[in-house]
């Protein structure tokens, strides 16, 4: 891949996943955003760690300078057998000189990926701390909304409760249950048509 492939690669992970895990989850679209910038973040710091690893990688030099290559000693007449060491020796030196400027033109393409993947991290702070903030909304209503359920089933276990006693004791029908509304009692007044 190149670099204008990669840069695109992250660009294009992440809108996937954001759009894939948005449609499965849709109540919790904070959280895919989040995802997803986090996302970015990891494949452009990956890819700034690609980067420097291969930075002898003719990708990341475009139109940089091209390799030195040492000239050989070797050849010369008379003298060219002695100074088949210095032949190594300066193929040495030019090896590392062409590793450091690889080097020099790979690590501002690592850079930018870097800097893209920290420009993430800083925007995903404050989404962190806006998930956060919904989320916890969202559980405490969830908790008012179960305490209010829980109350009301208390309340009917009381109320089948007393229902039970009064049935149990025998009581007459005129004895009243406890509501929460006042509800008339239509059975006496059948009772007494009849």
């Amino acid at each position: 891949m190149s670099r204008d492939q990669l840069s695109i690669f992250s660009w294009v992970a992440a809108t996937v996943f954001a759009l894939v895990a948005g449609l499965w989850r849709p109540r919790r679209i904070y959280w895919t955003a989040l995802g997803s910038v986090l996302l970015f973040a990891a494949l452009n710091a990956g890819a700034g760690i690609y980067v420097l690893n291969h930075f002898g990688d003719s990708r990341w030099s475009a139109g940089g300078e091209p390799p030195l290559t040492a000239p050989s000693f070797s050849g010369t007449p008379v003298v060219g057998q002695f100074l088949g060491p210095l032949d190594s020796a300066l193929n040495a030196v030019v090896g590392g000189v062409n590793e450091f400027l690889a080097f020099k033109q790979a690590l501002p393409v690592a850079l930018d990926f870097l800097a893209a993947s920290g420009w993430a991290l800083l925007v995903s702070f404050p989404l962190a701390l806006l998930a956060a903030g919904i989320s916890y909304a969202v559980a405490r209503r969830r908790t008012a909304d179960f305490e209010k359920y829980r109350a009301t089933v208390d309340l009917l276990k009381e109320e089948l409760e007393q229902v039970k006693r009064q049935i149990s004791s025998g009581n007459s029908i005129d004895t009243a249950l406890p509501a929460e509304g006042e509800v008339t009692d239509v059975r006496p007044a059948l009772t007494r048509r009849r």
